[in-house]
């Protein structure tokens, strides 16, 4: 099966960063960035992350529940794990949660619903984060602190131009794929809109996880040197947060690099120490996501177990036999 072109262009533009990144500063921030790493680090960015994917699991549970194809958290938690595993080791960065909404939707008896709420459940985490991170950047002093109400202005300008366009290009036929594709949006919207005891539960779900991948960060910043206060770490994550949601990236690796190099250089941190710290983040997130790598191991055993046992061949000369007998 040959792999769709957007994702052959987002692993190519995400290895395109990341050499780019390297011819800049080399390979010693990459080396540095493993190397400064002690176990407790890791254990404790172990126990950071599982309260991350709980906070993502739960989101799951409550956005899967208004749309109908509810999965409990508990299940949530170990498929959260294996989908976040598979994400950071295979290309795109997004693989897992294919996996995951695939998986789902088998299981609920509706594949397409499956997969909208894993859609809509990191769609809710992204527009959180963005919201949380426009906020931090206008406060904060930052790098990007002055460009702030341009990027406000060109992104209301953005919003307008797409409500303009669908409104313009709205298909006038009620059966076209178009109309379809807009009812299930719409209807997907209502439905989680409509019941308002579940939106306070999925923003706060999503600031929980949003703080422990911040914390996570600053754990992988003072791992290899970095003394600067919190608070001005903080913007300088987020735009690197905000980077590394780009869906061009090579396993994760790429725009999380190279905004990292550039913000932490524009702060008078040192871009060194940028790349030194987001290749940190990596491993400790890696290392506290092996969970799912044994989830992966227990399901394959379990559906080798559950195929039925083939009865054994049967020799030729027997079967001649037999055929001869009757």
């Amino acid at each position: 099966m040959k792999r769709p072109p957007w994702r052959l262009l987002s692993a190519l533009v995400g290895a395109v960063v990341l050499g780019v990144v390297l011819w800049r500063v080399g390979t010693g921030p990459f080396v540095t960035g493993f190397r400064e790493l002690d176990p407790w680090t890791l254990v404790l960015g172990a126990v950071i992350g599982v309260l991350a994917t709980v906070a993502c699991a739960w989101r799951w549970h409550l956005v899967s529940r208004e749309l109908d194809v509810r999965v409990d958290v508990a299940p949530a938690v170990a498929s959260c794990y294996r989908a976040q595993f598979l994400n950071l080791t295979l290309p795109g960065g997004i693989l897992g949660d294919v996996h995951r909404g695939v998986r789902h939707g088998l299981d609920a008896g509706d594949t397409a619903a499956g997969m909208r709420a894993v859609v809509w459940e990191r769609a809710a985490g992204q527009v959180v984060q963005a919201l949380i991170a426009l906020v931090v950047l206008l406060v904060i002093p930052s790098p990007v602190r002055g460009s702030m109400p341009a990027v406000l202005a060109v992104l209301a300008l953005v919003v307008a131009a797409v409500a303009v366009v669908v409104q313009l290009t709205a298909p006038s036929h009620p059966d076209s794929w178009a109309a379809r594709v807009r009812r299930v949006v719409g209807d997907d919207v209502r439905a989680v809109l409509a019941v308002r005891h579940a939106l306070p539960g999925i923003v706060l779900a999503s600031t929980v996880a949003l703080g422990c991948f911040l914390a996570t960060y600053l754990l992988a910043a003072r791992a290899v040197g970095v003394t600067t206060s919190a608070v001005t770490l903080l913007p300088l994550t987020l735009l690197v947060f905000l980077a590394a949601g780009l869906p061009i990236n090579f396993a994760g690796w790429g725009p999380r690099e190279g905004v990292a190099a550039w913000a932490f250089g524009a702060a008078g941190i040192g871009a060194g120490l940028g790349v030194e710290t987001a290749v940190a983040f990596a491993a400790i997130v890696l290392v506290a996501n092996l969970p799912g790598a044994v989830v992966l191991v227990v399901d394959w055993a379990r559906r080798v177990r559950s195929q039925p046992d083939e009865p054994p061949p049967v020799e030729p000369r027997l079967a001649e036999k037999g055929r001869a007998h009757g």
